[in-house]
C-alpha cells in the first residue's frame, strides 16, 4: 500500500493476516511492485482487472439499483472512479439485465467523479478522448481517487460516452464540507471518495444538465470511520 494509506484500511488488512508493505509512492507504484514480483513470490494479482472476479462482484451494485427501482433504471448515476470498477461493472449488469429480458434499452447517465488533484478521466473525457493520459503529482485526501492511471480507463470512457454522461472533478475542500454537511443532515459518515459526490450534484444541477425531476443515485463507497487521521 501506499504509505500514506488511511491507518485503518493498514490495520484491516494485518488483522486479516496480510504480511503489508509500505510504499513511498501511489497506488500505481504498488501494482508495479506487484507486476515484478508475482511470478518469484508464487502471488495471485487480483488488482483492479487484473482477474474476473472483482467486476462480477462491483455489477451487482447494478443489479440492486434495478431492483430497488422497481426494474426501471434512476436517470443519473453519480459514482467516485478511481480505478473505475464500480462504474464499468454496473455498466456490464445493465446490458446483462437487457439481455434476459429485466429491463429496456433506457440507460441512466453515468458520471465520473474524480478529485481535482487526480482526474485522469474528467480531463480525458472533456477532450474527447478514448484513453486517460497519466496524471502527474496526483494529489487529495481521498486515497480511493488516488489513482493517476486506470488499467479500466477506456472501459469508463466508454461508459459515459454511451450513456450520454459525463466526468466533474470536485476539490479537497468541497468534499470535506460534503462529509460534514451529510452528517448533520443525514446521519450518514461519507468517506471522502463519496462525499464528493454531492459537489458534483450540485454543479451539475447549477448548470442544468440535471434537473429537478429526474431520479438521481449517488454512490458512496467506505465509511468516514476509515479516514479518521486524514480528516482532521
Amino acid at each position: 500500500m501506499p504509505e500514506d494509506t488511511p491507518r485503518a484500511n493498514v490495520r484491516e488488512a494485518e488483522m486479516f493476516g496480510a504480511q503489508v508493505t509500505l510504499v513511498r509512492g501511489l497506488i500505481t507504484d504498488c501494482g508495479k511492485i506487484v507486476a515484478e514480483r508475482k511470478e518469484g513470490e508464487g502471488w495471485f494479482d487480483v488488482s483492479t482487472l487484473k482477474e474476473p472476479y472483482r467486476i462480477e462482484g462491483k455489477k451487482t451494485m447494478g443489479y440492486e439499483l434495478a431492483e430497488q427501482f422497481g426494474w426501471e433504471l434512476p436517470d443519473v448515476v453519480l459514482y467516485p472512479t478511481g480505478g473505475g470498477t464500480g462504474l464499468i461493472g454496473m455498466w456490464k449488469a445493465f446490458r446483462e439485465m437487457e439481455a434476459l429480458g429485466w429491463i429496456g434499452t433506457a440507460r441512466p447517465r453515468m458520471v465520473s467523479v474524480q478529485s481535482a488533484g487526480c482526474a485522469p478521466i474528467v480531463r480525458a473525457f472533456e477532450k474527447g478522448a478514448r484513453v486517460a493520459e497519466p496524471w502527474q503529482n496526483a494529489r487529495t485526501i481521498a486515497s480511493g481517487l488516488r489513482v493517476p492511471r486506470a488499467i479500466g480507463d477506456f472501459l469508463m470512457l466508454e461508459a459515459l460516452y454511451e450513456s450520454r454522461g459525463t466526468a466533474v472533478a470536485v476539490n479537497d475542500h468541497e468534499l470535506a464540507d460534503a462529509i460534514h454537511l451529510c452528517g448533520r443532515l443525514e446521519g450518514l459518515f461519507l468517506c471522502p471518495e463519496g462525499a464528493a459526490c454531492l459537489p458534483a450534484l450540485r454543479r451539475l444541477i447549477k448548470e442544468g444538465w440535471i434537473s429537478a425531476e429526474e431520479k438521481i443515485v449517488l454512490f458512496n463507497t467506505a465509511s468516514g470511520l476509515k479516514y479518521l487521521d486524514v480528516l482532521g
